[in-house]
């Protein structure tokens, strides 16, 4: 075995979803977790957005392959063809829009189980936490959700800040692992 190989003694490859609401900002997740940056310039995702990153945990590599999917309502007819093979989800929902919170479980959670095997994981996120004099969603609220749902999680992140990103995607990463008997 090379020097190279020796580093990691299990690799995986997970596909995840992230779901929301249109301009909740899953893309500036994405590109926040992956590149380390954030565009003020909105520029809705057209049906969906494929992105690759590897992730390390200790002597495990993970790849994740992640599906930013449109949040618009007219692709909702092509979206459950984007869920085959997915292993988790992040649910997202912006902090100042009420509706995208009311979404997350009427809508998006739905769409989730109903195309995803029982052992899908997922947690709920509330973006833009920055924010703070425009909040329509108190973390308690989020908190309560999380749990009436059983997502696996419950967090509150800032994309344009890049507050909790890495976490919230590891918090995933680890219940995926976690859901498949992997240990870290």
């Amino acid at each position: 075995m090379t020097t190279k190989e020796a580093n990691f003694e299990r690799e995986f490859v997970y596909k995840i979803v992230i779901l929301g609401d249109a301009a909740v900002g899953k893309t500036s997740l994405i590109n926040q977790f992956v590149e380390g940056s954030f565009n003020e310039d909105y520029k809705p995702t057209l049906g969906a957005n494929i992105v690759r990153k590897d992730v390390n945990l200790n002597s495990t590599k993970v790849r994740l392959i992640m599906w930013d999917l449109a949040g618009q309502e007219k692709y909702r007819v092509v979206r459950s063809m984007y869920f085959q093979g997915c292993q988790g989800a992040l649910l997202v929902y912006d902090v100042t829009r009420y509706s995208t919170f009311d979404n997350v479980n009427s809508k998006w959670l739905r769409d989730f189980k109903k195309h995803v095997k029982k052992e899908g994981a997922y947690i709920l996120i509330g973006n833009k936490k920055d924010l703070k004099d425009q909040r329509a969603v108190t973390t308690e609220r989020g908190e309560e959700i999380a749990q009436k749902i059983k997502a696996s999680h419950f967090i509150e992140t800032s994309a344009k800040l890049g507050e909790n990103i890495e976490k919230a995607f590891s918090l995933l990463v680890n219940q995926i692992l976690s859901n498949h008997g992997v240990e870290i």
